[in-house]
Protein backbone atom coordinates (compact mmCIF):
# COMPACT_ATOMS: atom_id res chain seq x y z
CA UNK A 1 0.00 0.00 0.00
CA UNK A 2 2.62 2.57 0.88
CA UNK A 3 3.80 2.10 -3.15
CA UNK A 4 0.34 3.20 -4.21
CA UNK A 5 0.86 5.87 -1.44
CA UNK A 6 4.38 7.31 -2.71
CA UNK A 7 3.13 6.96 -6.25
CA UNK A 8 0.12 9.50 -5.84
CA UNK A 9 2.12 11.94 -3.73
CA UNK A 10 4.84 11.06 -6.74
CA UNK A 11 1.97 12.74 -9.02
CA UNK A 12 0.07 15.33 -6.73
CA UNK A 13 3.42 17.53 -6.67
CA UNK A 14 4.07 17.50 -10.51
CA UNK A 15 2.70 20.83 -10.91
CA UNK A 16 3.87 22.33 -7.57
CA UNK A 17 7.36 21.15 -9.10
CA UNK A 18 6.38 22.42 -12.61
CA UNK A 19 5.98 25.89 -10.76
CA UNK A 20 9.65 26.81 -10.44
CA UNK A 21 11.09 24.90 -12.82
CA UNK A 22 8.88 26.87 -15.60
CA UNK A 23 10.65 30.21 -13.92
CA UNK A 24 14.02 28.72 -14.04
CA UNK A 25 14.32 27.03 -10.98
CA UNK A 26 16.64 23.62 -11.40
CA UNK A 27 15.59 20.99 -9.54
CA UNK A 28 17.90 19.09 -7.08
CA UNK A 29 16.68 15.49 -6.90
CA UNK A 30 19.69 13.33 -4.86
CA UNK A 31 21.91 14.16 -2.59
CA UNK A 32 24.44 13.86 -5.19
CA UNK A 33 23.20 16.46 -7.44
CA UNK A 34 23.19 18.48 -4.32
CA UNK A 35 26.43 18.06 -3.53
CA UNK A 36 27.82 18.42 -7.58
CA UNK A 37 26.24 21.43 -7.82
CA UNK A 38 27.58 23.34 -4.45
CA UNK A 39 31.23 22.08 -5.69
CA UNK A 40 31.20 23.61 -8.88
CA UNK A 41 28.84 26.63 -7.69
CA UNK A 42 30.10 30.23 -7.14
CA UNK A 43 28.13 33.43 -7.08
CA UNK A 44 24.71 34.14 -5.66
CA UNK A 45 22.52 30.99 -5.60
CA UNK A 46 18.73 30.91 -4.50
CA UNK A 47 17.74 28.08 -3.12
CA UNK A 48 13.80 27.12 -2.67
CA UNK A 49 13.23 24.26 -0.16
CA UNK A 50 9.36 23.32 -1.59
CA UNK A 51 6.81 21.66 0.05
CA UNK A 52 3.14 20.63 -0.12
CA UNK A 53 2.32 22.84 2.58
CA UNK A 54 -0.25 25.56 1.82
CA UNK A 55 1.84 28.44 2.76
CA UNK A 56 4.27 26.88 -0.19
CA UNK A 57 1.61 27.06 -2.41
CA UNK A 58 0.13 30.23 -2.28
CA UNK A 59 3.27 32.32 -0.82
CA UNK A 60 6.74 30.67 -1.45
CA UNK A 61 6.12 29.66 -4.83
CA UNK A 62 4.31 32.66 -6.11
CA UNK A 63 6.89 35.09 -4.02
CA UNK A 64 10.26 32.87 -5.31
CA UNK A 65 8.98 33.06 -8.82
CA UNK A 66 7.91 36.45 -9.23
CA UNK A 67 10.82 38.19 -7.22
CA UNK A 68 12.97 36.31 -9.97
CA UNK A 69 10.78 37.57 -12.88
CA UNK A 70 10.47 41.36 -11.47
CA UNK A 71 13.96 41.81 -10.59
CA UNK A 72 16.86 43.49 -12.05
CA UNK A 73 19.01 42.01 -9.49
CA UNK A 74 18.88 38.17 -10.05
CA UNK A 75 20.89 35.49 -8.40
CA UNK A 76 23.32 33.66 -10.58
CA UNK A 77 21.42 30.28 -9.96
CA UNK A 78 18.10 29.57 -8.86
CA UNK A 79 17.87 25.84 -7.34
CA UNK A 80 14.80 23.76 -5.36
CA UNK A 81 14.59 21.02 -3.34
CA UNK A 82 11.65 19.21 -2.28
CA UNK A 83 10.84 18.27 1.58
CA UNK A 84 9.34 15.38 2.09
CA UNK A 85 9.73 14.09 -1.14
CA UNK A 86 13.47 14.48 -1.93
CA UNK A 87 14.56 13.70 1.23
CA UNK A 88 18.27 12.99 0.22
CA UNK A 89 18.18 16.29 -1.28
CA UNK A 90 16.87 18.24 1.48
CA UNK A 91 19.00 16.58 3.91
CA UNK A 92 22.35 17.86 2.00
CA UNK A 93 21.26 20.87 1.27
CA UNK A 94 20.09 21.57 4.69
CA UNK A 95 24.11 20.89 5.40
CA UNK A 96 24.88 23.89 3.98
CA UNK A 97 22.42 26.10 5.90
CA UNK A 98 24.68 25.80 9.05
CA UNK A 99 23.33 26.52 12.24
CA UNK A 100 19.41 27.18 10.60
CA UNK A 101 17.01 24.72 11.48
CA UNK A 102 15.08 22.50 9.18
CA UNK A 103 12.39 24.58 8.00
CA UNK A 104 9.99 24.03 4.62
CA UNK A 105 9.20 25.77 2.84
CA UNK A 106 12.00 28.12 3.32
CA UNK A 107 14.48 30.21 1.21
CA UNK A 108 18.35 30.56 1.37
CA UNK A 109 20.11 33.28 -0.47
CA UNK A 110 23.86 31.53 -0.66
CA UNK A 111 26.92 33.45 -1.72
CA UNK A 112 29.00 30.86 -3.08
CA UNK A 113 28.66 28.01 -0.05
CA UNK A 114 27.76 30.69 2.43
CA UNK A 115 23.86 31.30 3.42
CA UNK A 116 23.53 35.48 3.50
CA UNK A 117 20.17 35.80 3.47
CA UNK A 118 17.05 32.91 4.76
CA UNK A 119 13.53 33.18 5.30
CA UNK A 120 11.88 30.29 7.50
CA UNK A 121 8.66 28.96 7.28
CA UNK A 122 7.48 31.85 10.22
CA UNK A 123 8.30 34.37 8.23
CA UNK A 124 6.26 33.25 4.97
CA UNK A 125 3.38 31.58 6.97
CA UNK A 126 0.47 33.63 7.09
CA UNK A 127 2.06 36.53 5.34
CA UNK A 128 0.86 38.68 2.23
CA UNK A 129 2.59 37.51 -1.00
CA UNK A 130 3.97 41.02 -1.83
CA UNK A 131 5.49 40.74 1.57
CA UNK A 132 7.41 37.56 0.99
CA UNK A 133 8.66 38.81 -2.23
CA UNK A 134 10.15 42.44 -1.22
CA UNK A 135 12.39 40.72 1.76
CA UNK A 136 13.92 38.56 -1.48
CA UNK A 137 13.72 41.43 -3.72
CA UNK A 138 16.00 43.46 -0.67
CA UNK A 139 17.72 40.55 -0.22
CA UNK A 140 18.48 40.18 -4.29
CA UNK A 141 19.51 44.46 -4.25
CA UNK A 142 22.02 43.97 -1.33
CA UNK A 143 23.53 40.65 -2.28
CA UNK A 144 23.23 40.47 -6.46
Amino acid sequence: MSNAYEEYMKQMVVPMREELTRAGFEELNTGEEVEDFMEKTTGITLVVVNSVCGCAAGLARPAATQAVLNSEKKPDHLVTVFAGQDKEATAKMREYFEGIEPSSPSMALLKDKQVVHFIPRHDIEGMPMEAVMQNLLGAFEAHC
